[in-house]
């Protein structure tokens, strides 16, 4: 009788935990000091879901800034914020990067979600995707890169979803000592 307990408690808990499924593939992170500042480029969008990216660059910038990051700046917006609305275009991408090469940043983060909904069905499930990557300013070279996607339980939201998987995604980047 225990062992057929313990069967379905084991059935159980593997069912329960792929019920709440995530994906992550991080790169090894160079080694940023406190005082390197970080530009936030404006996050693309490529969901059906507005503001997505604007979303998610508020919860990065929150993140950064919790895990030690004194000077995190915002680029300005532009039109590659969203892609919904309109071309995301290399030029306002490379328009953000110059920008960020104008500001004390040693780092641009940049970053796009690719999911950002409620899973159709009964349950509803929340379902995120995003990728992120730092860019040398100096050099141009991307020295960093992170892509998950996470999928949460039917009563969760899709920010508190989103927020787990950034913090996920961004800890490599976290000054050391915090």
């Amino acid at each position: 009788m225990i062992k057929i307990l313990h069967r379905w408690l084991v059935v159980g808990l593997t069912v329960l935990g792929l019920s709440a499924c995530s994906t992550v593939d991080v790169s090894q992170a160079p080694d940023i000091q406190s005082q390197d500042v970080i530009a936030l480029l404006p996050v693309v969008n490529y969901t059906e879901t507005p503001e997505a990216g604007h979303r998610a660059g508020s919860i990065a910038f929150g993140i950064l800034q919790m895990q030690g990051h004194a000077s995190v700046l915002h680029s300005p917006d532009t039109a590659a914020s969203d892609a919904l609305f309109g071309d995301v275009t290399s030029g306002s991408f490379q328009e953000a990067l110059d920008t960020a090469r104008e500001t004390p940043a040693r780092y641009a983060l940049a970053g796009s979600v690719q999911e950002w909904r409620y899973k159709v069905g009964v349950d509803g499930e929340p379902a995120v995707g995003l990728a992120f990557h730092l860019i040398d300013l100096q050099s141009g070279a991307t020295v960093w890169s992170a892509t998950g996607s996470r999928v949460g339980w039917s009563r969760s939201s899709v920010a508190g979803v989103a927020q787990s998987l950034i913090r996920e995604l961004l800890k490599p980047l976290q000054v050391q000592g915090h």
